[in-house]
């Protein structure tokens, strides 16, 4: 896919974007990575759906944003929305995975253009950022250089496989050839590392993280939630209370996955998000519905 950029009132955004002519699937991506997370999925998906794939300012983003962006996770969800309107998408399928910034996005009113939406094992209620790979994050980000040091560690192989780094992100290591690509901004650029610090330090107070998710309940079309079984970072109850929150909510459980499922599984992803775009369900192996707020294996 080319290169493309956009400009929005943070700064440059780069994307990819298959083209075609069928339903439009945005895919977005959590920190420290880049829209090639996606790479599989949308290899598979691209046939008949045109899929979009920003690389959010989340530290794999290779042009820094203004310095005055607002870059919270608020600040970020409404680039978002700025997005989806400079390229004039609508009725639009938006897919997360890690990054739990939509959840705001529709708290904030901002979800008209969004059709369908899909939750991927990611950050909801009270764990931002989260789990143990959080914490250790939210605590570099407080000390002065430490975002370069933590992220200057994972250029050594083993240290990407402990739990407090990527190591409970994926069953199996991602290439590193993509992991370098994600991590280099950081290496490289004091103005990527700014931006990225403004994201960790503005996560909001845990009452507005669970407003939220409620504010989910609002969300009255078809949402699709797929959540990694054996998640370590991600609870797995919380995908099961997403989708209890979702009107139209049908939960997916994806065995053999911790929480970056299109690295981990890509191929059953793509399976039951092309049956999503396209027909508006999920089916399981025995030909069982997802259902609404049910679960299908």
């Amino acid at each position: 896919m080319p290169h493309l950029d956009v400009e929005l009132s943070a700064g440059t955004i780069e994307y990819e974007d298959t083209g075609g002519d069928g339903p439009v699937a945005v895919l977005l991506h959590g920190v420290a990575m880049d829209g090639s997370l996606w790479r599989d999925v949308v290899a598979a998906l691209r046939p008949d759906i045109r899929c979009v794939v920003p690389t959010l300012p989340l530290g794999g983003h290779r042009r820094p944003m203004r310095p005055d962006a607002d870059l919270s996770v608020l600040g970020v969800a409404r680039l978002v929305a700025e997005f989806l309107e400079r390229l004039d998408l609508t009725d639009v399928t938006l897919a997360m995975n890690d990054w739990g910034g939509a959840q705001a996005l529709v708290a904030d009113g901002r979800a008209e253009r969004i059709g369908k939406l899909v939750i991927t094992s990611c950050e909801a209620f009270e764990n931002y950022p989260p789990g143990l790979p959080g914490a250790n994050l939210r605590a570099s980000a407080r000390v002065p250089g430490g975002l370069a040091a933590a992220f200057g560690l994972l250029k050594l192989a083993p240290m990407r496989r402990l739990p407090m780094t990527w190591g409970w992100m994926t069953k199996r290591p991602v290439p590193r050839e993509v992991m370098d690509a994600w991590f280099r901004p950081l290496w490289t650029s004091p103005e990527i590392r700014r931006d990225l610090r403004k994201y960790v330090r503005g996560v909001p107070p845990v009452g507005e993280l669970l407003h939220w998710a409620d504010a989910l309940r609002s969300f009255d079309r078809p949402a699709l939630v797929a959540w990694a079984a054996e998640d370590r970072v991600m609870p797995p109850e919380h995908g099961l209370r997403l989708a209890g929150l979702l009107p139209r909510g049908q939960l997916v459980q994806i065995p053999d996955s911790y929480t970056l499922i299109p690295e981990d599984q890509p191929e059953r992803l793509a399976e039951l998000m092309r049956a999503f775009v396209l027909d508006g369900d999920v089916m399981d192996g025995s030909g069982g519905s997802g259902g609404s707020g049910g679960s299908a294996a």
